[in-house]
């Protein structure tokens, strides 16, 4: 029998989708068939042949980065029972909230992922919950203040009578069924809790509706004369666990950053580098995670499974960060917006997952801190503090500068971080902190000529920071790992409307594409670093999503255009005219069946098939627009939060589309508008005849007309009122653009 000692933590499975390697690799053998039956056929040479295989062939290009991710997909199963076997005491663990607007992200739902975290079976003595602020709203540290008094209740009750969900508004929801309710003791405690939350919800409530939640005197005079831009650095201990219980309530740090209008603040990457630089002059935890405040923990276990993965023999050594998939508990029936994310991490999550390692995706990540510090796999303690500016033991002052800033504090504490030492802050620390070394490490200079954000935690120069973080470590040799145990690990809230949905991709994929444009180009990460080839394929995959936009964008035209003009780009009236047939059924049937398998209705795949148009001819052509200015320097991009909320229940308009007046409808009213041009001109025969006769088939109608019906949302908003209806600028708009194209074709 084996020594549990030298057991494994963790196993990696894989996982063969044989039907599905067959059905992809035959759409690739018929993808390059087309090709090549374009590439010969001289005599139906043309402008909109040409353009066809243009566009086919960065289809073709695609399919082959997405057959590469698929390819090899693998999952992990974690041993918590050989955990403690193998280590005797858990290492601390430093949890990360981040917040920017309580409008958008309303505090409830920040306090409830707080509460979540706070709550974790995990001693509480080895954590600590930073929570970054930054929309610097009294609003959001009154609700913290106040979940904190609740959380002195609410933590001993759930670790009492193993509550598995831990987020208050989730376990006392109709969703929600609780155990154990037969014992009369629980009961009468679980009314009480439910009573304590329901106070509690209501005074953030009403402190949402006031000018000022609370006087600002006492801690919150600092609150006073702030402006949203323009204010000092404000961290408060709103709890610290002074007696070091492993069972009480763990640390609680609230953090806004010092903001000026003149210095760039990098969005979420700079918040998360201060609370790396905060919590490291506090805690300074081996293992960080990270979450967006929206998300609350689904399996309360959660710390314990990431670390089998990072404290195993072998992942100790290669395991950069551990990714748990994104979940959400507000799903719109059918996913009619698209955005529930439950086929595509199963399929391209696990391939990612057989490669070198799943992408960092922002949030529900556990981190190594002597990674974010820029630490590589290959490097030992010495070579690390040869690195880092230390020299047989002593500090070179001048290179520690340029990597780490000014602080000797967080200097010395880099210094044990990097070298995986326990650092015990003085007792006096908590007190001091706020006037002395946060007022340094959190202001909006102290990056200023250092490697942070470049070498050095989070990194700048891009909206979709968590990619290009994760693909740098990656670059460096490190792997990642998914782990997603049972129950989920975290759950979330999505877009409620098709508004958030296309501002999200629009971020996403113009971030990405700034990745793939930029020196941090996956491709110059294989050539000159040890990124390997396929995860490289599987980057390219990823950050192509807004050059996708222009291909799709041209094939949608296409039918429109040979209608109007009387030509054709599909191969008619001989066997050619199989190929592209045979390829759309084949795709249709590959990924229908990878959504049944997933669990999810025909319904929810067509919604995903629609919106996955949709999105790329609007929401990632802008994508790419506001990146072509960015390079072109004629203006920058902007990170556009994405609105959080508790979904409403009842809602019988749930799932339908929203319009307002912003460009982003424009494109796709446009194409909708040629679409309907090209088949009236079909049915009432006003296109050019050649010979007297169409030279266009019925493949260019049944292309224009299923156009039409993926941009149904937008056929039906053309004839509502109200912001279920398109604008009138906005149709206004697109029919100039519409008619532009008509009249081009006729010439």
């Amino acid at each position: 029998m084996a020594n549990q000692n030298t057991l494994p933590l963790y196993e990696k499975i894989w996982v063969k989708h044989t039907c599905s390697r067959a059905m992809d690799s035959l759409i690739l053998l018929l993808l390059l068939v087309l090709l090549g039956y374009r590439v010969f056929s001289h005599d139906h040479y043309s402008f909109p042949w040409f353009v066809a295989l243009l566009c086919e062939s960065w289809f073709t290009l695609t399919w082959v980065t997405t057959i590469s991710t698929k390819w090899t997909p693998a999952r992990t199963i974690t041993h918590l029972d050989r955990l403690f076997l193998r280590i005797g005491e858990l290492p601390q663990v430093d949890l990360f909230v981040t917040t920017a607007d309580p409008m958008l992200e309303p505090p409830i739902i920040t306090i409830n992922t707080v509460l979540s975290l706070l709550a974790l079976d995990y001693p509480s003595n080895k954590l600590a919950c930073y929570v970054s602020d930054d929309g610097c709203s009294p609003l959001t540290f009154y609700a913290l203040v106040e979940a904190t008094k609740f959380a002195k209740l609410w933590i001993p009750f759930c670790k009492k009578y193993n509550v598995q969900v831990r987020a208050p508004f989730r376990y006392f929801s109709e969703e929600a069924t609780a155990n154990n309710i037969d014992l009369p003791e629980f009961e009468q405690e679980w009314f009480k809790m439910k009573e304590e939350y329901g106070q509690l919800s209501r005074k953030i409530q009403n402190a949402a509706q006031k000018l000022n939640p609370c006087p600002l005197v006492g801690e919150y005079a600092v609150f006073s004369k702030i402006q949203l831009r323009n204010h000092p650095t404000i961290i408060k201990v709103i709890w610290e666990n002074k007696e070091g219980l492993s069972d009480g309530v763990p640390q609680l740090i609230y953090v806004s950053r010092e903001k000026r209008p003149q210095r760039p603040h990098h969005y979420k990457a700079g918040a998360m580098n201060v609370l790396t630089r905060v919590s490291g002059l506090m805690t300074n935890a081996p293992f960080i995670l990270n979450v967006d405040c929206d998300m609350y923990v689904n399996n309360p276990k959660i710390a314990l499974h990431a670390l089998c993965i990072l404290l195993d023999s072998k992942g100790e050594k290669e395991v950069a960060f551990v990714q748990c998939p994104q979940r959400f508990y507000d799903a719109v029936k059918d996913d009619a917006y698209g955005n529930q994310l439950v086929a595509l991490p199963m399929y391209i999550g696990g391939g990612f997952a057989g490669l070198q390692g799943i992408i960092y995706a922002g949030t529900n990540c556990f981190h190594r801190r002597k990674v974010i510090y820029g630490l590589s796999p290959d490097h030992d303690v010495q070579n690390a503090k040869k690195d880092f500016g230390f020299i047989n033991g002593t500090l070179s002052e001048k290179k520690t500068i340029q990597i780490f800033g000014g602080s000797k504090g967080f200097v010395e504490s880099a210094n044990h971080a990097l070298e995986e030492m326990t650092f015990s802050p003085n007792e006096n620390l908590f007190k001091s902190l706020d006037l002395e070394a946060a007022s340094e490490v959190a202001s909006c200079d102290y990056e200023y000529s250092t490697a942070w954000g470049k070498q050095v935690g989070w990194l700048y120069g891009s909206t979709s920071e968590d990619v290009l973080t994760g693909l740098e470590m990656h670059t460096k040799g490190w792997r990642s790992e998914v782990c997603s145990p049972d129950p989920m690990a975290f759950m979330g809230c999505s877009p409620q409307d098709n508004l958030g949905q296309m501002a999200q991709h629009k971020r996403w994929s113009s971030g990405l594409v700034d990745i793939f444009l930029s020196s941090h180009c996956p491709i110059f990460g294989t050539l000159f670093g040890k990124l390997q080839f396929r995860e490289c394929l599987a980057y390219i995959w990823i950050t192509n999503w807004a050059l996708r936009s222009v291909p799709e964008i041209c094939y949608a035209l296409l039918p429109a255009y040979c209608i109007i003009t009387n030509s054709s780009f599909l191969p008619n009236k001989e066997p050619g005219m199989w190929i592209p047939t045979i390829v759309f059924v084949m795709y249709n049937i590959a990924t229908l069946s990878e959504y049944l398998i997933s669990g999810l209705s025909a319904r929810a795949w067509w919604n995903n098939q629609r919106m996955g148009r949709i999105t790329t001819m609007t929401s990632c052509f802008f994508g790419f627009l506001d990146i072509l200015l960015k390079r072109l320097r004629i203006s920058d991009t902007v990170f556009e939060i994405t609105k959080k909320d508790q979904p409403s229940c009842g809602d019988e308009n749930v799932g339908r589309f929203t319009f307002n007046e912003s460009p982003i409808f424009v494109p796709g009213t446009t194409i909708l508008l040629i679409q309907l041009i090209a088949l009236v001109t079909t049915w009432r025969g006003w296109q050019r005849l050649v010979k007297n006769e169409p030279r266009y088939g019925l493949g260019e109608v049944f292309c224009s007309a299923y156009v039409v019906v993926c941009y149904l949302p937008f056929l039906k908003g053309l004839f509502w009122k109200g912001k279920y209806g398109v604008p009138l600028s906005t149709i206004f708009k697109a029919t100039v653009l519409a008619f532009l194209f008509v009249r081009v074709c006729g010439k």
